[in-house]
């Protein structure tokens, strides 16, 4: 940056300090929601840790579910990618003025999620066994992680195409979306069923995990209604917009 600066004594232009305040603030309310959607996601999951202390035989529950998330961690990476490439395709797509594209983009990318998922709970489900081993010798701690691994296999199907379903809606400049849907189905559901299933009826970490397969699937079934929705023609034009000004635009037809 300084050496920059010493370049005829201004910024090169072009930099992205030459964006206009307008530029910036558009580009916050991008990525601030984006931001928080994985933020409230993984604060849910600590939360999750922290309620799991409380549980009757807490060190047993935390060192169960500690082993059973380092998994869930290794499969996130993949959902992360799979995600990546769908906001990506789709926001190219619609930046190109291609709905139809951006449609099969969008489509192809939540089969493939769909397909993933359930290669990746069939693959939490077959190391359930020799998972736990790895991390404790503990017969207490080794039976838990088999029990909660099949539960997390479950969770895995499901939190596979929610994580695409949220690159496609990124994709179609609505990271708001995806915001809202975590905050609904993990904060609002979630969290306070697992405490219930948890805490009242007593299925201990079972009922906490079984809570969070049901917000994660609430907030899949929220953002495919929105994707189901999708006027891709109109997020065509819509991108038009926001990718220029409407007398570039103007400009350039001339």
């Amino acid at each position: 940056m300084i050496a920059e600066n010493k370049k005829g004594g201004k910024w090169k232009e072009g930099g992205w300090w030459d964006q206009r305040i307008r530029d910036w603030i558009r580009l916050l309310k991008l990525c601030g929601p984006c931001c928080l959607t994985t933020c409230l996601e993984w604060w849910c999951y600590e939360i999750l840790v922290l309620l799991t202390g409380h549980l009757p035989n807490a060190k047993q529950a935390i060192g169960v579910i500690a082993i059973v998330l380092n998994f869930d961690y290794l499969l996130f990476s993949v959902m992360l990618s799979l995600s990546t490439c769908a906001s990506i395709r789709v926001s190219n797509e619609l930046g190109a003025d291609s709905p139809g594209p951006a449609y099969r983009a969008a489509y192809v990318s939540l089969a493939t999620s769909i397909v993933s998922g359930f290669l990746g709970g069939a693959v939490m489900a077959g190391a359930r066994g020799i998972w736990g081993p790895l991390f404790s010798h503990n017969k207490g701690i080794i039976n838990g992680v088999k029990k909660m691994m099949l539960l997390m296999a479950l969770l895995e199907v499901v939190n596979f195409p929610l994580a695409v379903c949220g690159g496609i809606v990124r994709g179609t400049a609505r990271p708001w979306l995806g915001m809202y849907a975590n905050i609904s189905g993990f904060y609002l559901l979630a969290l306070p069923l697992g405490v219930v299933l948890a805490f009242k009826i007593h299925l201990g970490l079972t009922g906490l995990l079984t809570g969070f397969v049901v917000g994660v699937a609430v907030c899949l079934a929220l953002l495919l209604v929105f994707i189901a929705r999708i006027d891709w023609v109109q997020e065509a034009k819509k991108a038009q917009v926001f990718a220029c000004n409407l007398e570039e635009i103007g400009n350039d037809d001339n």
